[in-house]
Formats: C-alpha cells, structure tokens, sequence
C-alpha cells in the first residue's frame, strides 16, 4: 500500500513542480544599490506576484558596475541557475556612462536575447538613456538601440527605466545616479505594465 501510494506521488510530483521564474538581469539600477535589503523593485516584484497569486518567482541576477559585456560573458550560466521563463534584460547603463562603442553593445544584447531564447526564455528588453555628456548623437543613438533591438526582434520594450521620475531629484540617493527606495515601486510600476501580457503569455504556454 505504501508503495503504491509513493509511486502515485512521484507521478503527480510534475504538477505540482515550482513556479516559474522571472529573470531580473541588470545592473545598480536593479540590483537595490544603496537600498536596504528588500526596497529594490525587483523585490517589491515577488511581493506583488505572492499578493496576485501568480506562480512566479523572482530571481534578481543583477550586480552593481556590470555592462552589456560582462552580461554576455555570464548569461550562459544564469540561465542554467534559473532556467528564467522570463528574462527582463535591464543593461545598458554602464556602457553609455563610460562612452562604449553602441555597436558592441548592440551584439552583447543581442548575445543575452540569444543565449535566453535558447534557453526558451521570454525576453522583455529595457530601455534606458543618459546625460548628454557625449554629445547629441551619441546620446540619441543610445537610446534608439534599445527599442530598434526590441522592434527587430519582436520583443516587448520597456521604453525607460526611470520613466516619470528621472528629472526629479528627490528622487535619487546623494550620487543623482540611483533611484532611492521611494523611487522602486515607480519603477515597479513601470516594468509591471509591459510584463503582465507575458505573464499571459507564459501561463497558456504552461
């Protein structure tokens, strides 16, 4: 009877496998910089997802300083970590504040969106912009790499990160670089809007 009984559980065990993730895949923005430990959005994304009842998870593989670059060189092994249903790729900041080459940062994107739809990983690509300490040019072609990649692919876009809220100080720790714990759920709200039609999607794909 015990037996029996084990064999029956072993085989309902794939119904009841653990929820799906959500990849949360940037940099300082993302990561909770100069946040106590819960105020990033990221978090305040797994609480949302428990209060709805959603059957996801968050894993947050976002570390302060990284670029396009160093995303690329490590994305293989997040995704072998998580296996992410959804991967919110949110880099880029790094590279326009120091001036990188946007074509490299174009194919390190590009290298995370492969290596993540391989894996069968929704993507949703973030958009972000920067100071026009490079010039006009460089700036505009900054920002118009996030959506062209977005619009190419056929991917969901966050057009900004920072939406809403990037010209207002108080907003921003004393560095006026990193949004302050009062800024994460404008965030939050931000990403959430373009996120939920995966959500969706990924549940009728379940």
């Amino acid at each position: 009877m015990l037996i029996r009984l084990f064999l029956l559980l072993t085989l309902l065990l794939p119904s009841f496998a653990g929820a799906a993730t959500i990849l949360v895949y940037g940099d300082s923005l993302s990561a909770g910089y100069g946040l106590a430990r819960g105020e990033d959005w990221a978090q305040l994304l797994a609480q949302r997802l428990r209060e709805k009842k959603l059957d996801y998870t968050v894993a947050n593989a976002s570390i302060s300083g990284e670029t396009t670059l160093g995303g690329a060189n490590r994305i293989e092994q997040t995704l072998k970590n998580h296996r992410p249903a959804i991967t919110i790729l949110a880099l880029g900041a790094n590279d326009g504040l120091r001036g990188s080459d946007l074509d490299a940062m174009r194919r390190n994107l590009e290298r995370i969106i492969d290596a993540a739809q391989k894996a069968k990983s929704r993507v949703i690509v973030v958009g972000m912009r920067i100071p026009p300490n490079y010039g006009q040019q460089y700036t505009e072609k900054f920002q118009a790499t996030f959506s062209d990649i977005a619009r190419k692919r056929k991917l969901p876009l966050v057009p900004f990160l920072l939406e809403d809220f990037a010209e207002k100080r108080d907003y921003f720790l004393p560095d006026n670089l990193h949004p302050t714990a009062a800024a994460q759920p404008l965030i939050l709200d931000t990403v959430w809007k373009v996120l939920v039609p995966q959500l969706k999607i990924t549940n009728k794909n379940k």
